[in-house]
């Protein structure tokens, strides 16, 4: 049986490098994570309800179960996560909350006031509504490691992973990480049943607890591995994470760049104008305190540039 990391005490609102092991793996080992929603473990409880201010505490969100070391995990290595499985909770939510999406008014902090739907997630769908039943995307909103210095909030994201909500962080696909500190650190929480490019609302997403099931190991770092990546069957992607929006796509490109010259011996020059004709890009989220920008190439035109 695999090892198993309760959500129970081990949910933090900061990566950090400071707090002490919940658990600890070896690299190879496959284990399952508990993680809570991202509101607060247990707030939500039956469908119609609405959340009150006093069900969620700013920027006290989006709890994260950690930290897991994993065992000879140093600076200069790259950790990748394989994720094998998630199974979701049967109850999730999306919200308006003032301040918080796309349109926040900062003056008044008004908008909408706070909506909440809670929604039924069950056979694979998301019930929306009586008619409309949205397929379940299952992904993992926060996936990170301790930053290189102090404590980053489970709100924010960076170097070092953190708050992506990135649609490709999920079964079948693996997150490489920069490990800053001995041990790795890691770090997963904030699951979502399904989310629209951007996160429009914030609370965009259908956030929901879940389990997930996941494999660690372990190299040496790519010498310009400074940002997520990402591999699936089909693609590698690279992440930027900054503000403005134009940044974290520049950032992303730059990313892709790198890896193309680095592992697959492409020029930085071609590999830029490469990109202009086959990247695909958008952005998975504008709510959160820096934005996430995913460039993304497939992996059959690299399989092919060499003949």
């Amino acid at each position: 049986m695999s090892k198993r990391v309760s959500k129970a005490g081990n949910i933090k609102y900061a990566l950090s490098g400071n707090d002490k092991f919940v658990a600890s793996v070896e690299p190879g080992e496959t284990f399952v994570v508990e993680c809570a929603i991202n509101a607060n473990d247990g707030t939500i409880r039956h469908l119609g309800q609405q959340l009150t201010e006093a069900d969620v505490t700013m920027p006290f969100v989006n709890g994260a179960t950690g930290p897991i070391e994993v065992r000879g995990a140093k600076a200069g290595d790259m950790l990748k996560v394989e994720i094998l499985k998630m199974e979701l909770d049967n109850l999730g939510f999306t919200a308006l909350w003032p301040g918080i999406g796309m349109f926040p008014d900062w003056v008044r902090r008004k908008e909408f006031g706070i909506q909440t739907r809670v929604v039924e997630v069950k056979d694979d769908l998301v019930h929306w509504n009586e008619h409309v039943k949205l397929p379940v995307k299952p992904m993992i909103g926060v996936i990170g490691v301790a930053p290189v210095h102090g404590a980053v909030l489970t709100v924010d994201n960076g170097t070092h992973g953190g708050n992506l909500d990135v649609q490709e962080i999920t079964t079948g696909n693996t997150v490489m990480l920069r490990v800053n500190a001995e041990g790795a650190h890691l770090f997963l929480g904030d699951c979502h049943a399904i989310q629209g490019d951007g996160e429009a609302n914030g609370m965009g997403a259908i956030e929901i607890a879940a389990t997930l099931t996941v494999k660690v190991s372990l190299q040496k770092a790519p010498s310009r591995l400074n940002h997520p990546r990402i591999e699936t069957p089909t693609h590698i992607c690279t992440l930027g994470c900054a503000k403005p929006l134009e940044d974290a796509m520049r950032l992303a490109f730059e990313e892709m760049i790198y890896w193309l010259e680095e592992e697959y011996k492409i020029p930085a020059s071609e590999g830029y104008m490469l990109l202009g004709q086959i990247a695909e890009a958008r952005c998975t989220q504008v709510v959160n305190p820096k934005y996430t920008y995913i460039c993304k190439v497939n992996k059959s035109v690299i399989a092919k540039y060499f003949g």
